[in-house]
């Protein structure tokens, strides 16, 4: 008899190739029994590869199929209704990331859950990776001291054709959002997991070197965080040829750099022992090789956090990111939004 925990897949594109590599990686743990996609030949071609059945809709296979956990890898804006729609049966659902586009639509999901008594969780992978590890328990151990400053910037460049290659790309209804929402998410969460609570944001965004989208391809903010450290929002999808996704926290008693998922920089302060003061920076650093950030691929950290939803649902360990988790950055980005239309600070409060 088997013991494996039951998946069904919904969204058959890109991404959801990539969790059905990791579906394939867990097999000892994990079964995938349908795949589902509102383009049925998708579906047969994902099934055919990593297993489970095809389906043309979630609610086929909710009815045909025995299944445990939902993987949602539909486009953003439809996030939220394979969501819930799982959670009113009763599953356990995967989220990919954004939870949703708006802090409303999330808070749909967050009820559902409640209703459902299920767990949910919302992949933000990099919360994973060694590097940031390293630094939110440096942090959590206060050899940062009091947290001043940082800075979330994704300097990426996506051609014309990334844009044209799917009618729901560039988006507000589906996308929700350009750099800020689709590529700058993940660091953007980083941010938030460093500093703590957000409380306000003010922005700016630009639409400079693409066409035919109605999100911005650029974005720039700054936020205020409950604790008084601010922080700094870099998003683009116009930097030729492409540089990285780097995250900078800065304490009293020492700083972090993440680069492309590296922990590029590291100093810290230890309880009891004196800073060395110095009029300029040190270039004293050490590095945590970890797989690199562009979004189509694939790291261990994908892996590490479906282990870490397998031993929540199997109770051996804690949730580690969940939706209200999320909800905060979905806030952050959309809260930037909002301020770029009217000008104006918004309070995330």
């Amino acid at each position: 008899m088997s013991t494996r925990t039951k998946f069904a897949l919904v969204g058959a594109g890109v991404i959801g190739k990539h969790h059905g590599l990791v579906m394939s990686q867990l097999a000892d743990r994990v079964e995938l029994v349908a795949v589902a996609d509102v383009r049925r030949d998708r579906a047969e071609q994902l099934a055919a590869v990593r297993g489970g059945r095809p389906y043309g809709s979630l609610s086929q296979a909710l009815a045909a199929e025995a299944i445990d956990v939902v993987v949602v890898c539909t486009p953003t804006g439809r996030h939220g209704d394979a969501a819930i729609e799982a959670l009113d049966a009763g599953k356990h659902v995967i989220v990919e990331k954004p939870a949703e586009i708006t802090v409303a639509k999330t808070d749909e999901i967050i009820a559902a859950q409640r209703k459902a008594g299920t767990l949910v969780t919302v992949i933000s992978q990099h919360r994973f990776d060694p590097a940031t590890e390293t630094t939110l328990a440096a942090i959590g151990r206060g050899e940062l001291g009091r947290l001043t400053s940082g800075i979330a910037s994704i300097d990426w460049w996506r051609g014309q054709s990334y844009y044209d290659s799917g009618d729901w790309r560039g988006t507000w209804e589906l996308d929700g959002g350009g750099a800020l929402m689709n590529q700058g998410v993940h660091t953007v969460d980083l941010l938030v997991a460093a500093l703590g609570r957000p409380v306000e944001v003010f922005a700016y965004t630009g639409r400079l070197a693409h066409e035919r989208i109605e999100v911005e391809d650029v974005a720039v903010g700054v936020v205020r965080f409950e604790s008084g450290a601010l922080g700094v929002l870099h998003a683009t999808t116009a930097a030729y040829p492409g540089l990285s996704a780097r995250l900078q926290v800065h304490g009293d008693r020492g700083s972090a750099v993440i680069d492309n998922d590296q922990l590029a920089f590291f100093q810290v302060t230890a309880e009891g022992a004196d800073r060395e003061e110095k009029l300029m920076g040190t270039t004293e650093s050490r590095a945590v090789p970890t797989a690199g950030s562009e979004p189509g691929q694939l790291s261990d950290a994908h892996r590490l956090q479906y282990l870490n939803f397998l031993g929540a649902l199997g109770g051996t360990e804690k949730l580690r990111v969940d939706l209200e988790t999320n909800r905060q950055s979905i806030g952050v980005i959309t809260g930037a939004y909002e301020s770029a239309r009217t000008g104006r600070p918004v309070s995330l409060a």
